[in-house]
């Protein structure tokens, strides 16, 4: 039997998302997805371990209500401007089913989702899913915001797009963008606007106002990478309430689970402790970007927990292969703009000395 025949065409014709390579090595240093290399915070571990009783067998809050308060607090706005999700990827999806029509007979913006590339390739699976156009306007050489020209002379890209995505600080590059950056290139825009700041904790700015100020714009936020819960999955978004009710309409029943949620509740309540961690992964990164640096590497300035890097002498792929082949793992992207390239996740000192060892090795 064919049982592809059961599959709709749209599916069968995806390309998912490929996540970040998960092996099971012993001593592997592993610097290819972006994790935290802290842990979470005591007072974390001590919350989700008293959390795992007898609740386990009731449902969850099933609008994360505590923890919307707690985040309204820390962005100074009201509980309606947040809704949270099982991680950002979620929320994304979310985004997409809320504000974009499948193709068809509909106006063109109306199932327009549009993003800057090289961005995080999980945005055209998520327009590919929905049935939508996805539109990618290249950035600048340099990864930076692409001109109105470079954004007129792109097929397909719409002021009045239904969604547009911006990944700020920039994944793979690092780079990021400044608030009157992001806000002319928002109130640009006519559709939703969602600015991804999942890397916001390891930058010197951020751009969380501009949800409290312009009514088509989400910032999409993670406790996956600044606060150390990647295994627990919950990111959130912050806007204009109609944007934000429209998402909480369509938003599964317990979305997140209840371990979750009493995991970010304390994350909160010991932000000193993750903020220490959020200087010591900077102070890293500014030292292994250095040294790198000094070992005929480019480096790209970055202000997320990871570089990007064209490594001398050899190619990006066969640097994969070299590293790997010595028990470190690192990030290459078989993508334009990005093939000569590796990104590299900031680890703590020892492992940034174990990769910088292996450079040289492989340098002699």
């Amino acid at each position: 039997m064919d049982n592809e025949k059961f599959v709709r065409p749209l599916v069968r014709r995806l390309r998912a998302y490929v996540p970040g390579e998960q092996p099971g090595i012993d001593g592997l240093v592993k610097l290819n997805t972006n994790e935290n290399p802290y842990p979470p915070s005591p007072k974390v571990l001590r919350a989700v371990r008293r959390a795992a009783d007898g609740r386990l067998r009731l449902y969850p809050p099933p609008t994360a209500q505590a923890l919307r308060e707690r985040l309204a607090r820390l962005h100074r706005c009201r509980p309606e401007n947040v809704v949270v999700g099982n991680g950002s990827d979620e929320l994304l999806a979310m985004a997409v089913r809320a504000f974009v029509e499948p193709a068809g007979r509909v106006p063109a913006a109306r199932s327009t989702v549009q993003w800057l590339a090289p961005s995080y390739s999980l945005y055209p699976v998520l327009a590919e899913t929905h049935g939508a156009r996805g539109v990618a306007a290249p950035l600048e050489p340099d990864f930076s915001l692409p001109s109105p020209a470079r954004l007129r002379r792109t097929p397909g890209w719409r002021r009045d797009a239904a969604l547009t995505i911006v990944t700020t600080p920039n994944a793979p590059s690092g780079r990021a963008y400044s608030r009157p950056e992001l806000e002319a290139f928002a109130s640009s825009l006519r559709g939703v606007v969602v600015l991804d700041e999942a890397y916001a904790d390891f930058a010197d700015g951020h751009a969380m106002p501009l949800a409290l100020r312009l009514p088509n714009v989400l910032v999409a936020r993670t406790f996956s990478k600044g606060y150390s819960l990647c295994f627990l999955r919950v990111g959130y978004f912050v806007g204009h309430p109609t944007l934000i009710a429209a998402l909480d309409r369509i938003r599964d029943s317990y979305n997140v689970n209840g371990l979750a949620q009493v995991a970010a509740l304390a994350a909160l309540d010991d932000l000193p402790y993750y903020r220490r961690n959020f200087r010591k992964v900077i102070a890293t990164r500014e030292r292994l970007s250095a040294r790198l640096a000094s070992l005929g590497f480019e480096v790209l300035p970055s202000r997320a927990n990871f570089v990007l890097v064209r490594p001398p002498r050899f190619p990006a792929r066969d640097w994969l292969a070299r590293l790997r082949a010595r028990k470190i793992l690192v990030r290459w992207f078989d993508l334009p703009r990005v093939r000569e390239f590796l990104r590299i996740t900031v680890g703590v000192d020892r492992e940034a000395d174990a990769l910088l060892r292996a450079a040289r090795d492989i340098l002699a």
